[in-house]
């Protein structure tokens, strides 16, 4: 019997497979098979090592994925290379509506069945970082009480090899990482480059709740190019912009941003990034931020019209 305040399960839109083997010389032929079995009409391949979160094919299938859509592998080992990294691809198809499903496995989001496996997965992973962890600590301790130094013994020598092997291994943490995370902040970016200065791109970032500096961001979104997953035009220079403009631009880029937000509030978000008015004034008035998107809106910006708000 399901929970009073149960919400109801989303309807199922399509099935999306994803088949992922370690190497160029394996094959994803059964895998494919498999979930064409299971009703997939589309199917992403990708050669990949499971211990790597850089994944190009992922990211792109998580980025068009839509809500109703189920992502569906044969395997948990063929999408994640933890308990920490499913549960945050999960979380992630969760927050666009979207379900996911293992064949052989006991996982499917869109049952309540499947969800209480997923919250035993949870604590597993809670569990499992606890003890390494722990774990961690005490072969420090045990190694320090003998006269051995932790960490590296080669980074320690400066040996070539081993400065190599970890900054090869930083790069890869930082490419996964900013695959995992562009979600929250490659949709801002593709909206707004290479109209807005990359300042302007940041502020607005910044005022979403993110922590964005010039160069950190700059240096993401050319990483991202540089894998072939976001566009080259990104980081074109900007072009120079008379004052007016270039307001007209941040104001549409930031209702673009957020559509739930009104003119006061788009307003109130202006003042707190201390922009002046096309008058030079500090404070900002709804009737301005209209006048900067009716003049967006004629220019061919695909902006909405917010309400003025309380």
């Amino acid at each position: 019997m399901a929970a009073p305040n149960a919400s109801p399960p989303r309807p199922i839109r399509g099935l999306v497979g994803y088949a992922r083997v370690s190497t160029e010389d394996q094959a994803t032929d059964a895998q494919v098979d498999e979930l064409h079995a299971a009703g997939c009409r589309t199917i992403h391949r990708e050669h990949g090592s499971g211990a790597s979160r850089a994944r190009p094919v992922l990211a792109r299938l998580m980025r068009e994925i839509g809500a109703g859509d189920v992502l569906v592998v044969v395997r948990l080992d063929r999408l994640a290379r933890s308990v920490s990294h499913l549960l945050s691809v999960i979380e992630d198809l969760e927050t666009r509506g979207a379900h996911f499903r293992s064949l052989r496995d006991p996982i499917d989001t869109s049952t309540p069945q499947g969800m209480f496996s997923l919250q035993v997965l949870g604590a597993v992973a809670q569990l499992e970082r606890a003890l390494i962890a722990e774990r961690t600590k005490a072969g420090m301790k045990a190694a320090m009480a003998r006269g051995k130094l932790p960490g590296n013994p080669g980074l320690r020598e400066r040996r070539p090899e081993a400065i190599r092997a970890a900054s090869a291994a930083r790069q890869q943490v930082y490419i996964g990482d900013l695959i995992a995370s562009a979600s929250t902040w490659l949709p801002t970016v593709q909206r707004m480059r290479p109209q807005h200065s990359w300042d302007d791109v940041v502020r607005v970032l910044n005022h979403q709740g993110q922590s964005w500096t010039i160069e950190k961001l700059r240096r993401a979104v050319h990483r991202l190019v540089r894998e072939k997953i976001a566009a080259p035009e990104l980081i074109k220079r900007s072009p120079r912009r008379p004052p007016q403009d270039r307001l007209m631009t941040l104001v549409a880029g930031i209702a673009i941003a957020d559509p739930n937000l009104s003119l006061r509030e788009i307003a109130a978000q202006l003042e707190r990034m201390r922009e002046r008015t096309p008058r030079g004034g500090r404070q900002w008035a709804a009737s301005s931020v209209k006048a900067l998107l009716d003049q967006a809106r004629r220019l061919g910006l695909a902006v909405h019209d917010p309400a003025s708000g309380p």
